[in-house]
């Protein structure tokens, strides 16, 4: 059930509608460019007087809203969660969010459970993977378990701020899992050397997992697919997006036109709300060992130079205390502030969205709730969380090489070698990058709070990525060095919104053509003073480039 501007999806069909009469920009979170506009352009077109900013939008006619109310209770979304899952315990599940991996369907009679696969999405509430198994356990009236497979690669990108975001945020699900009487293991290993042997010695029937559309998350299904029993189903379910990522597009997007009014005409099944993982009413005979998390995490092989950001408190009830925040203060300053790094107007949500701590379905939802209070800020960044987030699934999900030039359009390709062998004013090494040691103040603030906070503004990645196509030798090199920055510093990043940000920002994906430069070719160009123009870059320099690495 959606309470927002109007009483059902139709407001998003309308209002994207209106942002594809003016669309260019980037096609992710990575940036902040989605099209502010406003809610009277979308019903009658008559104008209509506002109070204030925060009320700018036009309130329909007996549609239900959400005000921001600034004498709320902290803490007051947790509660009203609880009583909107409650009340959609019953619905349905949507059977265009699964497809089998596995070429039997039916579950294994005389089995003694049912396993969900934790993989991308690390929470019990909201997760459209947990509620599928837990109503095939209902129904064959099994016990339901929950197992997630911890393996380290061995890689620079594998550092403490991610890993312990992520194994406190498991913590969390355990506990939760144990008081709804849900079995939860943590396995070690790989999900194809460990899975398979677990399912099996527990005699589980049936396997859920959730979806990612990266190579590596790929192969440990195709793994667990080659090893796992014959007679057990694999069944994947996209709990990631709001519209699954086959259902969305069965081919490549060129760009977020291309994709908007498949998304939207598939709003009104898939943008419903959630229901309820309830106390499972089927206990195990085997139970679950109860994790030392302190002890795993002690143990990782992982840079713990890379230390966590205060700012972002791990698992799921952070993350919607950091929705709660935004909803409260900071969205209101959504559409007109949030191409400035200086502003507070930002959600922050990202880092819970990539480990799949908090639902983006979820957040729409809630934003949506907020209604005319929020005015044309809903619009730009449903726009961005749905449209533009499920683009770079899409892209990873049909292209094998988007974290590679070979994987960019034709024209980029082109351009980009027409001009690799032009000279650059300055050449700078990945240590020099990495340690924010050049000529620019403002590139250097931006890596620096990367570095320090695990997190950098939309639009300063932009600019950050595009610098360094102009300071290195090849876009082959830029490409690696950006990707190798975000993923090993940023909280959000080895995610889809990271690897086609830094395509958008240096091989042109999901954008056109622009006028011929040297270095840059045809790929979008920013510079220092167009950053001037949108911001007080001075104040932002001050904050970040007066500290030292």
């Amino acid at each position: 059930m959606l309470h927002s501007i109007c009483r059902s999806s139709s407001f998003l069909r309308q209002y994207l509608k209106v942002v594809a009469q003016s669309d260019q920009g980037p096609t992710s979170l990575f940036s902040t460019k989605a099209k502010a506009f406003t809610c009277q352009a979308i019903m009658s077109g008559k104008k209509r007087k506002s109070t204030s900013a925060a009320a700018a939008a036009v309130k329909e006619p007996g549609a239900k809203q959400q005000k921001l109310d600034p004498t709320k209770e902290k803490g007051w979304l947790q509660d009203s969660l609880k009583q909107q899952r409650t009340k959609n315990k019953q619905m349905k599940f949507n059977r265009k969010r699964l497809r089998y991996i596995s070429n039997t369907e039916r579950i294994k009679q005389g089995s003694e459970g049912v396993l969900y696969w934790m993989s991308r999405d690390h929470r019990v509430q909201d997760n459209w993977a947990l509620i599928h198994a837990q109503q095939l356990a209902l129904k064959e009236k099994l016990p339901l378990h929950v197992c997630f497979c911890l393996f380290v690669p061995k890689s620079l990108l594998s550092t403490l701020r991610h890993y312990s975001f992520m194994l406190k945020g498991l913590k969390e699900v355990e506990k939760e899992c144990k008081a709804l009487d849900i079995q939860f293991h943590l396995l070690r290993g790989s999900a194809g050397d460990v899975l398979p042997g677990f399912v099996s010695d527990r005699e589980l029937g049936a396997v859920v997992t959730d979806f990612s559309p990266l190579r590596e998350p790929l192969q440990w299904l195709e793994d667990v697919k080659k090893t796992l029993p014959k007679d057990i189903p694999l069944i994947q379910v996209d709990a990631h997006n709001v519209v699954p990522c086959w259902v969305a597009s069965p081919k490549l997007e060129y760009a977020a036109r291309t994709i908007r009014g498949k998304i939207t005409k598939l709003l009104p099944d898939f943008l419903t709300d959630l229901p309820l993982v309830e106390k499972h009413p089927y206990t195990a005979a085997r139970t679950a060992k109860k994790v030392d998390w302190e002890k795993n995490l002690a143990s990782l092989q992982v840079d713990r130079t890379i230390e966590e950001p205060e700012w972002a408190k791990p698992g799921t009830k952070g993350g919607v205390a950091m929705l709660e925040s935004f909803i409260d203060e900071r969205l209101k300053l959504f559409a007109t502030q949030r191409n400035d790094p200086n502003a507070a107007a930002l959600s922050q949500l990202s880092p819970w969205i990539r480990f799949g701590q908090l639902s983006a379905q979820r957040v729409a939802l809630q934003v949506q709730q907020c209604g005319s209070s929020a005015g044309p800020a809903v619009a730009s960044f449903i726009e961005e969380l749905v449209v533009r987030r499920e683009l770079t699934d899409n892209f990873c999900f049909y292209n094998e090489k988007y974290d590679r030039v070979e994987g960019a359009y034709e024209w980029a390709q082109k351009t980009l070698k027409d001009h690799a062998e032009d000279k650059r004013e300055y050449l700078y090494t990945r240590e020099q990058l990495e340690k924010a040691k050049t000529h620019d103040k403002l590139w250097n603030a931006s890596q620096y709070q990367m570095i320090t906070e695990g997190k950098m503004h939309g639009f300063l990645r932009m600019y950050w990525a595009k610098k360094i196509l102009e300071w290195t030798s090849s876009p082959e090199e830029a490409l690696s060095i950006a990707l190798y920055l975000n993923d090993r510093y940023s909280l959000d990043g080895q995610d889809p919104n990271g690897f086609v940000g830094c395509m958008w920002s240096i091989c042109g994906t999901h954008d056109q053509g622009w006028k011929e430069r040297e270095v840059f070719g045809k790929i979008r160009y920013m510079n220092y003073k167009g950053c001037q123009r949108k911001f007080d870059v001075a104040k932002f320099e001050r904050k970040y480039c007066s500290k030292n690495l």
